[in-house]
């Protein structure tokens, strides 16, 4: 009949992916759409309150709807891991952590998540604006509503350092492989020159580093937050030292183009209902 899966974002309740919305595609084998365990973004076509039916689609979700999806999930999946561990640390409600911080954030700045990328650099701007209201008995007797502050010191200092730990960005290492070559006298020492030059394309926030790892093969690298920024500039430190070598009748051969070879990231998943994201 179908697949039974549990919506991770609706406290994992039941619901079933009809057989016909599985694949727009002819089925020849359930095994190679569908396996248990796996992560997937799903439409919801109908829901029966009485009987507590809930029928899902996976072939109406379309690859904007698995986009937009999986970058929500993975926002709020990080917001919520963050509130999370400030509340256990703190020994604090993580109901009354959202309804003083976290929903405030969300109606202001439409994803808490975009009102953490701020804290990072300039919490007080975010959570000093945030008050709520408390109800005290005054000197007459009556009850009075005083406006106060929604984040206390101690609350403001945990999740601005989890928040910093969690979000602020991490360098992109970016890679290129060439080989040098140059049978010219004092070759070596031309091929010395090429490899300074290829370090002198680097700036201060893309410095280039080339290694030699056995000849004549050398490896430039560069560390950066911009992974264009570092492709480009590599790309000019390659040209800089094929034009040095070349001066003295050498060679140099691009065996393996600029790329990334290490993302460091904190992001978990996205979803519309569940998916698994990836580089």
């Amino acid at each position: 009949m179908g697949a039974y899966v549990s919506l991770l974002e609706y406290n994992n309740i039941e619901g079933m992916i009809l057989f016909s919305e599985l694949s727009r595609r002819r089925i020849l084998s359930v095994s190679s759409l569908i396996k248990v365990g796996r992560q997937e973004p799903v439409m919801v076509l109908r829901v029966d309150r009485d009987k507590g039916y809930i029928d899902l689609s996976k072939r109406r979700v379309s690859e904007e709807d698995i986009q937009a999806c999986e970058e929500r999930y993975n926002k709020s999946k990080l917001v919520h891991s963050i509130m999370r561990h400030v509340a256990e640390t703190l020994d604090i409600d993580l109901e009354e952590l959202y309804i003083h911080i976290g929903w405030p954030l969300y109606r202001k700045y439409g994803h808490a998540f975009e009102a953490f990328k701020i804290i990072v650099t300039d919490p007080d701007s975010v959570l000093d604006s945030l008050t709520r209201e408390v109800k005290e008995v005054g000197p007459d007797g009556q009850e009075v509503t005083k406006v106060v502050p929604a984040v206390t010191p101690e609350v403001k200092d945990a999740l601005v350092k989890n928040i910093r730990r969690r979000m602020t960005p991490q360098p992109l290492k970016i890679r290129a492989d060439i080989e040098m070559k140059c049978f010219q006298f004092d070759g070596v020492l031309h091929i010395k020159e090429a490899m300074g030059k290829a370090e002198a394309a680097g700036n201060d926030e893309c410095p280039v580093k080339i290694k030699l790892v056995a000849p004549p093969l050398c490896v430039l690298t560069t560390q950066t937050l911009d992974k264009e920024q570092g492709i480009s500039v590599l790309n000019n430190a390659i040209k800089a030292c094929t034009e040095e070598i070349e001066r003295y009748k050498g060679k140099q051969t691009l065996k393996e183009a600029p790329r990334a070879v290490s993302y460091i990231c904190c992001c978990n998943f996205l979803g519309s209902s569940v998916l698994q994201f990836s580089l």
